[in-house]
Parts: structure tokens; sequence; C-alpha cells
């Protein structure tokens, strides 16, 4: 099943869709004009099913195969939102909106999975039903778990679940998957030091909070250096460094530090943030000082399913020749969610030589449609073949 000639034709549609959602990106559940503009998409498709409102702005459609004796449905999902980049493309079709970009291909990923839906809502081809989910606030908002717990997969009899994401610097639509734990658990923390403010010029009056919150970002890279397993990943990284005052000649009274900690396994996870908590309270108390930690879990590990793996492979060979096995990755996916409730798998498709996502000069490569589009109709044609 290599690329469908149907996708090569209707690639400049596609493109053009995906240009239109560049243009007007919206941020996490935000997404009220996205998800209209795929509802009245799946609606002009003619799917048998569309509903509105699932993890608040998602879009769920249903397309019934010419037959169903198998009675497996399969769910196909693709995210939707945007993320809060000053974009500097300088592209014809650049955001309209300041400080809000299509930063990481959510508006490829949507527009690759509705030609997928219209392909399929063409053909029908297939012995059982599709399901495509569009998904709003995954760049941190959680839409997957909230797709989930409105009860998605029991209302829509879900099998298995698909999800795919472009990847910069991977030849542009190759593929590449791993099976086990792909994405990293993606957790975030606060920690607020108080010490004892005062002058500049008399830092033995004071309790130095800058001093403190210091030493506290050196500590907690010995989480990773000095108590997790060589051969285990974690990722410890202080991003915000926050005094209260600005100015040169004070010893700030409050300071707050944020962070976020990456894990691939449970008891890592637990470690990591056990750990993080005793070396910020314990450095503070060295100095006299006070720290509150503040943890929050957030995105689980994805884990993608032995046997949706293998398969998946297989239709990504069909596709593009090849399909190569995909490294670790550091980065959070809410994706998880979905693997969490039914089996599946998560594939990466090659985007080019590119700016890395989550950087205001990326942008998708709409040559990578054709690709990512027999992908998406390949998982279904040869899961559920026509009887």
């Amino acid at each position: 099943m290599p690329i469908k000639n149907r996708f090569a034709e209707l690639q400049p549609e596609i493109a053009e869709w995906r240009r239109h959602l560049h243009e007007n990106p919206e941020l996490l559940f935000d997404t009220h004009e996205t998800s209209a503009f795929v509802e009245e998409k799946l609606k002009s498709f003619g799917v048998d099913e569309i509903a509105t409102g699932i993890g608040r702005t998602g879009v769920v459609a249903v397309i019934k195969g010419k037959t169903n004796n198998s009675g497996r449905t399969i769910g196909l999902r693709a995210d939707m939102d945007a993320l809060p980049i000053l974009e500097a493309t300088g592209l014809d079709y650049a955001s309209k909106t300041p400080g809000k970009m299509h930063a990481c291909g959510h508006d490829g990923h949507t527009s690759m999975l509705l030609g997928a839906a219209k392909y399929l809502s063409e053909t029908r081809n297939f012995d059982g039903t599709c399901v495509v989910i569009f998904q709003p606030a995954e760049e941190g908002g959680g839409g997957g778990k909230e797709m989930v717990d409105d009860g998605m997969m029991e209302r829509w009899n879900i099998d298995e679940v698909y999800g795919m994401h472009n990847w910069p610097g991977a030849p542009v639509g190759s593929f590449s998957i791993r099976p086990g734990a792909f994405f990293a658990a993606a957790d975030q923390f606060e920690i607020d030091v108080e010490g004892k403010g005062g002058h500049a010029a008399k830092p033995h009056d004071c309790i130095d909070t800058t001093l403190v919150a210091s030493h506290i970002v050196v500590a907690l890279q010995s989480i990773a250096s000095r108590n997790v397993n060589p051969v285990e990943q974690v990722v410890v990284s202080v991003t915000s460094f926050e005094t209260e005052s600005k100015a040169h000649n004070v010893i700030p009274q409050k300071v707050k530090l944020r962070g976020t900690v990456r894990t691939l396994d449970d008891d890592v996870q637990d470690l990591a943030e056990a750990r993080l908590k005793k070396l910020a309270e314990t450095t503070a108390e060295a100095f006299g000082a006070k720290a509150v930690v503040n943890y929050e879990r957030g995105y689980p590990v994805m884990v993608n399913s032995e046997e949706q793996t293998e398969f998946a492979a297989k239709v990504a060979i069909n596709v593009s020749g090849d399909c190569a096995d995909a490294p670790l990755v550091m980065g959070g996916e809410d994706f998880a969610f979905m693997l969490n409730a039914r089996p599946g798998a998560y594939i990466l498709v090659g985007n080019g030589d590119t700016a890395m996502v989550h950087h205001p000069e990326y942008n998708f490569d709409d040559e990578v449609i054709p690709a990512g589009c027999s992908w998406w109709a390949g998982i279904i044609e040869s899961r559920m073949p026509a009887a």
C-alpha cells in the first residue's frame, strides 16, 4: 500500500486547509474556530456521525465501512491546538494572531486526518468502523485525558487507537516507531524559597534567597547524576528563577523556581519527586531559609502496545518502504491517556530539514501530507480489510 494516488490528488486541497489553520491558531481548549472548521469539513465529507464538545472542544466523527462483520472499531487521533509563541517564519500564511503559532505541526496533523477522513468516507473499503478524533489542548492542557474522561472510548466502543506526530530532522514522509515506553512522563514543580531580605551591602544581616535558590538549582542536578541508575532516564530542568525584587541593591525576601521533571519509569518518577522535595527543603534549611515545594504530576509515560506497534510499522513500510527504530523521547505527549485506556500505537513521520518543533521559525512541510494520509488510511484498510 504505497502512497495513494488519491492523496497526491488531494494534497493541494489539504495543504490549503493546513495553511488556513496555520493562519488562525488557537490555544489549549480555546479551539472553537478550529473545531468548527473541522466539523464543517467532516459534514461535507458525508461522515455517518459527528459529535462536538467531547473533552470541552474536541470533535469526534464516525465513518462506517461497507461491512461490519469484524465488529471492530478503530480510533485515529490528531491534535488541534497551537502554542503561545510569536511566529518568525515570514510566511504569507503566518499567524494572524501575535503571540500564537502552530509551532508543533498540529495544523498538519489535523489536516492530514481530515484528508484521511475524506478518502475513507469516499471509499469505505473496510470492514468495521473508523472513529476520527480531533483533540484540543495537547500542549499542556490534558485534552486527551478530558476526552477519555468524557467516556469517548466507551461511547463509540473503540478497540484500538493510533496517533501520529511530525518529526523535524527525519526525511520527509519517512516513519519511525518503537514499542513500549516512547514519550516521557512530564511533571512540573514550583519551589518557593523564603529567607530574610535586606540591603545588598549588608548580606550578613540577611538570609540571601538568591544564594539559597542557586544552591537548590545545583543540588537538583544530583538527582540525575547521583540518585538514578545511569541506565535509566531522567531530566530535571529548572526553567524559571524569579526574585521578588529587580533592584541592584536589594537582597530579596522571596525567590520562586519553576521547572519540569521527565521520566520513563514509574519508580524513577517516584524517586525523582521524593528527592526533589528533600533536596530543596534541606538545602534551604542549611542556610536558615525555608523552601516549600509544589510538585504536580502531568502527562504519564506514553507506552506503545507491542502488537499494535508492529502492525503500525508494517503499514508505514507499505507506505514509504521503511520504518526506522525511533529514539526515546523525553518530551511529553498526552496521547498517553488514550493509550492507557486502549491498546494502540503512536508513530513519527519525517518533516525534513526544518526548524525543530516549538521554535518560532518552525513550519509543517506540506510535502508530508500524502505519506501521512496514506498511513492513516492504511491503518483502517489493513486492520479491518474489506470482507
